[in-house]
C-alpha cells in the first residue's frame, strides 16, 4: 500500500512501496518508475487519508509552523536539505516543499522527519505558546534567575529601573559613580 503525504495543492504526494519513489499521484495511479499500482488495498489497511489541521487553525498556519521548525532544526544540526532528504529516503524537493509551507507531511512522515532530525515529533509541531513555555522553564531552571523573578513583583517601577540599570552596568563592567 502506498503512503500518502499531503500536499497543500490538490495533488497527492505518494511513495511507491515497491521502489520507494516519492511522486505525485499519476492519472492512472501507477508508479512512474516501476509501473506498479500505487493504491494497493490490503486487508486490515486503511486507505490513505488527508491530514487535517487542529480546530481553528488553517492549513497555511500549520504548514508555516512545521516549515519553520523543520528549517530551524535542520540548520541547527548543520544538515543540508539533500542530507535530510537522504536520511528520510525522499527527494530533496519534498524537504524544500515542507520548509516552504507548500506541503504538509502526514503523521507518518513527521515521525520519519523527526527521526531523521533526531528530535521528538512534538518539536516539529509546537506553536508559539509551547516555545514560550519552554523558554520560561529554562529561565526558572536557573536558581539565580528564579529568585530574581520571585522578587520582581515586589518592586515599584523606579526600583525596577534602578535594578535593571545596575545589572546592565555590572554585566558590561562599568562602575557607577555617585
Amino acid at each position: 500500500m502506498a503512503t500518502t503525504l499531503v500536499s497543500v495543492d490538490t495533488r497527492e504526494v505518494m511513495r511507491c512501496e515497491h521502489c520507494r519513489l516519492m511522486q505525485y499521484r499519476t492519472s492512472n495511479s501507477l508508479c512512474r518508475k516501476c509501473h506498479k499500482p500505487l493504491d494497493l488495498e490490503e486487508p486490515g489497511h486503511l486507505a490513505p487519508q488527508l491530514v487535517t489541521t487542529a480546530p481553528g487553525q488553517s492549513s497555511d498556519e500549520a504548514a508555516s509552523q512545521v516549515a519553520t521548525q523543520v528549517r530551524e532544526i535542520r540548520r541547527a544540526r548543520h544538515l543540508s536539505q539533500r542530507q535530510l532528504a537522504s536520511r528520510m529516503q525522499v527527494p530533496r524537493t519534498y524537504i524544500s516543499k515542507i520548509e516552504n509551507g507548500k506541503a504538509i507531511p502526514t503523521l507518518g512522515s513527521l515521525e520519519r522527519l523527526a527521526a531523521a532530525l533526531d528530535v521528538d515529533v512534538s518539536k516539529l509541531v509546537r506553536d508559539a505558546r509551547s516555545r514560550r513555555d519552554e523558554e520560561v522553564a529554562a529561565i526558572f531552571a536557573d536558581p539565580f534567575l528564579a529568585e530574581i523573578a520571585g522578587l520582581l513583583p515586589q518592586l515599584d517601577s523606579l526600583q525596577r529601573t534602578l535594578f535593571l540599570s545596575s545589572l546592565r552596568d555590572a554585566a558590561t563592567g562599568r562602575r557607577r559613580t555617585a
